[in-house]
């Protein structure tokens, strides 16, 4: 086991090297430094190279957005991280040795590349098309709380957003129009055969731990052979034969795109840019991220999420974001951050486009995508036999 966890950690410093040439760093601008035979970099390196100052705060301090003063801070012994005044997850924890602060060269590419530099991801592509898809529906819930049901709210923020990006000139494709539930390889097939697509998984969070956990998070694929970021140590499975994809760099710059008008706009708790290998993330071939807007087992998030109002500016944040994301392809220019929007929309909050039809089943269209032997009838999913979870779907060749 342990010679195939060390080949495994061998392809990741090569894919990690590839996105580095990728993205234009330069050998010559990195210092390579090894521990326990693994690639770091400091952070006064990552500082330099981006000519930007960074900042490390102690162990087990966290990091709060009111008392950030760089672009970078890093926390040592853990894998938080400020970037660009949004909370983000790395792979691997910070380390320090004989004085330095170290970060993961895999994260150097992987995770602070695409978040300090999206604009500089190659091969954005035009964006035509965007798949939005409403969490779970039918017999599935989702989260539940005392004034209504995860699905629900969920299709009716992609309802709400449809119209916002259909007035941007993108086509837009829901994986379901109504209350029943579609698979998740399904999700990821309706997005893979959209031309010049993204997927955006609309969620709400829910927990049994923290009856207070409040705040956005949003999550994009986890590179191969890193760890998610609910993963407290680094398992084996991190190291198995998991494909990696092939659009991480444009799904985490979508991440950062979404996730800063989000915090821009809305006053909630940043739960940071995270990693995972959810089923309609890990199928899903095209950028994709899932958004998570709030807690419904928390009193007063769920009040604000079952607000209409309040999810009409929820669907009008993530609306900016895809655009930013769009742009990206065609300035070449940074997008805007947290402090831009926070520093815009006291000038012109963002407004919600309200444009709500009658709910419908899938349309022919989207059928013929995928066939409609694809979709379960609502009579099929009344009594499920076993209730299916994001990390459930079979993996699709």
């Amino acid at each position: 086991m342990l010679l195939l966890v060390k080949r495994w950690l061998a392809l990741v410093f090569i894919c990690a090297s590839f996105a580095f040439a990728q993205t234009g760093f330069a050998a010559s601008d990195w210092e390579i430094i090894k521990v326990s035979g693994h690639d770091y970099l400091s952070v006064d390196n990552i500082s330099k190279f981006y000519g930007l100052p960074a900042g490390v705060a102690g162990a087990g301090d966290k990091i709060r957005f009111e008392t950030v003063k760089n672009p970078l801070e890093f926390v040592s012994g853990s894998r938080e991280a400020m970037i660009n005044g949004a909370r983000s997850w790395l792979c691997f924890p910070v380390v320090e040795q004989n004085g330095k602060y170290l970060v993961s060269r895999t994260d150097v590419a992987k995770t602070i590349e695409p978040l300090m530099r999206p604009h500089r991801v190659s091969n954005m592509g035009r964006l035509e098309t965007v798949v939005l898809d409403p969490g779970h529906g039918g017999y599935d819930k989702g989260q539940v709380s005392r004034l209504g049901y995860e699905k629900d709210f969920a299709l009716d923020v992609a309802r709400k957003l449809r119209p916002i990006l259909q007035a941007k000139g993108l086509r837009v494709i829901m994986t379901r129009e109504g209350d029943y539930f579609v698979p998740l390889e399904v999700r990821a097939q309706i997005a893979n055969k959209a031309r010049n697509s993204i997927f955006v998984s609309i969620h709400f969070n829910g927990t049994n731990d923290d009856p207070d956990a409040t705040g956005f998070e949003i999550f994009s694929f986890t590179p191969r052979g890193a760890p998610s970021t609910s993963d407290s140590t680094v398992r084996s499975s991190s190291f198995n034969m998991q494909p990696g994809s092939q659009v991480d760099a444009q799904s985490m710059a979508l991440s950062a795109c979404i996730y800063h008008s989000l915090l821009g706009h809305i006053p909630e708790y940043d739960r940071g840019i995270k990693r995972a290998r959810f089923a309609v993330l890990r199928l899903t071939k095209v950028p994709a991220v899932l958004i998570e807007g709030g807690f419904l087992t928390e009193r007063g998030e769920s009040k604000l999420i079952a607000n209409k109002d309040w999810r009409g500016k929820l669907a009008a944040a993530i609306g900016v974001g895809i655009e930013s994301y769009r742009s990206l392809g065609v300035t070449k220019q940074p997008p805007m951050l947290v402090a831009d929007y926070r520093k815009q929309t006291k000038l012109a909050p963002v407004e919600p486009v309200v444009q709500e039809g009658a709910l419908k089943e899938a349309d022919s269209s989207l059928m013929n995508l995928v066939g409609k032997s694809k979709f379960v009838s609502p009579q099929q999913t009344s009594t499920p036999s076993k209730r299916l979870s994001l990390e459930s779907a079979p993996i699709v060749p």
